[in-house]
């Protein structure tokens, strides 16, 4: 089984200019996703797709390939990751590389592991399905959520007023940091968030959105608490 990983790395970023190789606890932060990827030693190639030169001279720094440069329509601030991944998998069938399997993995994500990247991967082997999606549980149970109606908070789901907040079902939603998914199907359905897809599970601790400075200087302190419960 022939295995490619992409790691998505626009140079555009606004609201943290420069995002993607800005230093995050003593190097740039691309560099966490690319050493993870080839610390798992179960890709044939570790990409990066990217516009940018300067991107993709902090790639090769750490190893990764750039073999091609993202199309004006996969840079702007409308594409999508199944935009980017799209014509990533088609540039390859052009040079006549076809792959079986491929890992996305977000360029912003330093909690990713080499074993984590594996296990995702095993567990998806060992299945049926087309994708693998790591997810985390919302901190508090979306049923009990509260909405502003003419002034006044209500309940959104009032039936849940009574309920405790352990008997409720979890909830989960994207931890956006990596997708592990089979190439023919993704091919056919064009979207990684339909078909046939199975949960990761990661712990809060191991999860931060980083859009602006206040998640930034969060993420280093869970990065940071988070090599200290390895050590």
């Amino acid at each position: 089984m022939k295995m490619l990983a992409i790691i998505t790395a626009r140079g555009g970023s606004k609201r943290i200019p420069r995002k993607n190789i800005k230093e995050f606890c003593g190097k740039p932060i691309l560099a966490y996703s690319i050493e993870a990827a080839l610390g798992t030693g179960l890709f044939d190639t570790v990409m990066v797709s990217t516009e940018d030169e300067e991107i993709a001279q902090v790639a090769r720094e750490y190893g990764a390939q750039v073999p091609f440069y993202r199309s004006a329509a996969t840079a702007d601030d409308f594409a999508t990751t199944n935009d980017v991944l799209l014509e990533v998998l088609e540039e390859y069938e052009k040079r006549g590389e076809h792959f079986d399997m491929a890992c996305c993995i977000y360029p912003t994500a330093p909690f990713i592991t080499a074993d984590k990247i594996k296990s995702a991967v095993e567990k998806l082997q060992a299945s049926d399905a087309d994708t693998l999606i790591p997810v985390v549980a919302f901190s508090y149970p979306p049923q009990r959520a509260m909405i502003e109606m003419e002034g006044r908070l209500v309940f959104e789901y009032p039936q849940y007023l009574d309920s405790r907040s352990q008997d409720l079902t979890p909830h989960y939603h994207d931890a956006g940091q990596f997708y592990v998914f089979r190439t023919e199907a993704f091919r056919k359905n064009k979207k990684l968030m339909v078909g046939n897809i199975i949960p990761f599970a990661l712990s809060e601790k191991e999860v931060q959105d980083i859009d602006n400075q206040t998640d930034w200087e969060l993420a280093e302190m869970k990065y940071h608490l988070m090599k200290e419960d390895r050590a």
